[in-house]
């Protein structure tokens, strides 16, 4: 069956059926409460077979691409590679004191699911990710009989991203699973407080799968001769929840988080994941892989993964570009000619922030031009509009409404992680989907294959 016939077959089936209804326990869950505010959709998104069996090869093409470019087009220099995606020299120094052996295989590619398929918007890597509990929420929406039911009768199955999630800390910080290392879950002082309810009882969930994992910011970290310390517990890896963007946020920044990237690289600590992360993460890294100029670097497998799911992409610089269609253009007098399909992205910033959607109705020509145009050699891409298709939803009644949805489609040390969903209904013309926007959020099931 079809991602559209499993949908249509489940709505079908719980036809009537109010929200409160269909989320089982879920309201009840203190730990997805704390920072999903009790904000659910009422049933997962599905994945069928053969869907997810492509999209979890075009994910390994991806992620082989995307890593490769370092040394396919800058001769093996992270540091050239990460100027050219639009870091400054402070970032530039952190992403080299901290780089691991090996890139990490944790990421989230978030998506959209046009006429065509599933789409990347953009890449997210590390370990501030959010959606990587999605397991709770798939139990818990489980405990429907009419979704149980219809998992059941169309093997309907789920990742459990948490459990993958440690088993990638393991596989990538060299710890044997069983030693139980410190782990010091380190967020940022300016956003700690309001996390610090739900990071709590993530390390208490890791507690329970073998991690001795602790909450924290990096302010309350003491970096000593011997390595770094949370109180009187010596850290064995700091699991970074702080962005590279961090560092920008005053001139303070750099005295807090210095001494631990130093410590990492003396070899004291792990960091989980290590700031290169947050390089092979910026948009300007998807301008290299849509970037006509470079297809023959990648391989024919590689060139058809990118072709289903990159959209055209291309850093905002003077010159022509070759559009889908072969066609050459300027890419400054296209972009001002055609605005109602291009998105203007700042290269490093997450959430949302700086993003110019041009195809809204209070972005003006003037206002455009005047974006576009200060963004020339600066950080920033133009992304080709994706058009999702939109979701239904029920309400607190029963009755479908549509939505658009963001699928968050999670890598791990494994391969393919699972994945989640935010979304906000069409009617609230919401663009930008996330929690500061008052999205709500969900989980995704798959058909299982014979592996799973």
């Amino acid at each position: 069956m079809s991602r559209q016939s499993l949908t249509e077959e489940y709505l079908r089936e719980s036809a009537g059926k109010p929200l409160g209804e269909l989320l089982g326990s879920l309201p009840s869950s203190e730990f997805l409460n704390a920072l999903y505010q009790a904000r659910y959709l009422s049933r997962p998104t599905f994945l069928d077979r053969d869907e997810q069996q492509l999209l979890a090869a075009d994910l390994e093409n991806f992620r082989s691409a995307l890593l490769s470019l370092p040394d396919r087009l800058y001769g093996g220099d992270l540091a050239a590679f990460a100027r050219a995606v639009g870091m400054s020299e402070v970032q530039v120094s952190a992403v080299l004191r901290s780089r691991g052996p090996a890139p990490t295989r944790v990421g989230r590619l978030d998506m959209y699911a046009d006429a065509t398929g599933l789409r990347v918007l953009e890449v997210n890597m590390g370990g501030s990710l959010g959606g990587l509990d999605n397991a709770d929420m798939s139990r818990a929406l489980l405990e429907h009989p009419v979704l149980a039911s219809f998992a059941e009768r169309r093997g309907l199955t789920y990742v459990d991203t948490m459990r993958e999630l440690v088993d990638s800390v393991f596989a990538e910080t060299g710890f044997a699973p069983g030693s139980r290392p410190v782990v010091a879950m380190c967020d940022w002082p300016a956003s700690f407080d309001r996390l610090r309810s739900y990071m709590t009882h993530y390390c208490a969930r890791w507690q329970e799968l073998g991690l001795d994992a602790h909450p924290c910011h990096i302010g309350q970290l003491d970096v000593r001769d011997d390595g770094v310390w949370l109180g009187d517990r010596k850290v064995d890896v700091v699991y970074r929840m702080f962005l590279i963007e961090d560092l920008m946020e005053s001139a303070e920044a750099p005295g807090l988080m210095n001494p631990v990237l130093d410590a990492a690289h003396r070899g004291q600590v792990k960091i989980f994941t290590p700031m290169d992360a947050e390089v092979f993460a910026s948009k300007g890294a998807l301008a290299m892989l849509s970037d006509e100029r470079n297809r023959g670097l990648f391989s024919p497998a590689e060139l058809a993964s990118l072709d289903r799911i990159l959209p055209w992409t291309r850093m905002v610089r003077p010159g022509k570009v070759t559009l889908e269609s072969g066609e050459r253009v300027e890419l400054l007098d296209y972009a001002l000619a055609n605005q109602e399909h291009l998105a203007l992205k700042p290269t490093q910033l997450h959430g949302g922030h700086g993003v110019v959607l041009g195809w809204l109705p209070e972005v003006s020509p003037e206002e455009w031009r005047e974006q576009v145009t200060a963004a020339v050699d600066g950080p920033y891409v133009l992304q080709r509009r994706v058009v999702p298709v939109p979701e239904l939803f029920h309400d607190e009644a029963g009755d479908l409404h549509p939505w658009i949805v963001a699928w968050g489609i999670f890598t791990v040390a494994s391969g393919y992680g699972g994945g989640f969903t935010r979304a906000t209904t069409v009617a609230s013309g919401t663009q930008l989907i996330n929690l500061a926007n008052g999205a709500n959020f969900g989980t995704v099931l798959h058909v299982a294959s014979d592996a799973d």
